[in-house]
């Protein structure tokens, strides 16, 4: 109960900060209308529970993370276009390009790029601790995980492979780079968000950042599993894709079983990594977290 309504609060404080953005017309509208569109909030809530876990509050790190949502959120736009998996469905509404052209859905997405580091960049703090230092090292760190050796990289990667045979340790290395690399940028800002409160202690930074690997990776093979054995309706986006596309997947080299498997040891490893840092605030709520998404059901 405690998890939930701490999960809920979390989510709440992110739903209504990310009303404030985009509320004209024309491309504003396509904007908001994938970044309003739901989900779980799994990004800026890292974000918000890292900085509090490092001493902070969760509000000193709100916009750090609508930053990473709205990067996220560029990426499932792009991801669903027809030149990459041609989706007609995300998170059960009509992808961008269904509603508003494929021209349109391009640019809402580099727009929101944009004003994901414009956010990130404008983010208000009592910042005692190097001045404004958090805000360049946070927008650095989004930075790094949006480009060629992160998110793209692991497109680009998983895109120019279409069709030909793959290992797993092949998809492992996409999947660090195309899910992993987001969710470190989440995790890492958050602790980045406490120094207005302390000096960041690099355990915490380097136990953020080995947690958020685990955690995707976890996150990527049970995203495979379910795309396996749950239905369009469940999921709110078509299943099958990969198939479709000739794509090799955790579950078509390894089997549903043994991925369950690795979900499982890729959690224990992200909550092991947690013990590592020297936090002044509660990791309970990140362990509870990755449990709960070992086990999600969309």
């Amino acid at each position: 109960m405690e998890f939930q309504r701490q999960l809920e609060t979390a989510r709440e404080l992110v739903e209504a900060r990310l009303r404030t953005f985009f509320s004209g017309g024309g491309l504003e509208e396509a904007m908001r209308y994938s970044l309003l569109a739901g989900g779980k909030r799994v990004r800026p809530i890292l974000t918000m529970k890292f900085c509090e876990a490092a001493g902070g509050v969760l509000e000193e790190a709100l916009d750090f993370g609508c930053g990473v949502e709205m990067l996220h959120t560029y990426s499932l736009i792009h991801d669903d276009l027809p030149c990459m998996d041609n989706d007609d469905l995300r998170r059960g509404m009509p992808t961008s390009h269904k509603k508003f052209g494929e021209c349109v859905a391009v640019l809402a997405g580099d727009a929101l790029q944009a004003a994901a580091f414009q956010t990130v960049l404008s983010a208000e703090g009592e910042w005692r601790h190097g001045g404004r230092t958090a805000v360049a090292l946070a927008a650095k760190i989004l930075a790094e995980a949006a480009g060629e050796e992160g998110m793209c990289g692991g497109q680009y990667e998983d895109t120019a492979g279409d069709g030909q045979p793959r290992t797993s340790e092949d998809l492992t290395e996409i999947n660090d780079k195309k899910t992993g690399a987001l969710l470190r940028a989440a995790c890492m800002m958050g602790v980045c968000a406490s120094m207005g409160r302390r000096e960041v202690d690099g355990s915490c930074m380097d136990a953020a950042r080995d947690y958020a690997t685990n955690l995707g990776l976890a996150f990527q093979i049970r995203d495979d599993i379910l795309d396996a054995v749950s239905t369009a309706e469940e999921l709110g986006k078509p299943i099958g894709s990969d198939a479709a596309n000739r794509k090799a997947t955790y579950v078509t080299l390894l089997g549903v079983e043994a991925c369950e498997a690795l979900v499982l040891d890729y959690t224990a490893r992200a909550k092991e990594a947690l013990e590592r840092g020297r936090w002044l605030g509660d990791t309970a709520f990140l362990m509870e977290l990755a449990d709960s998404l070992a086990v999600r059901r969309s």
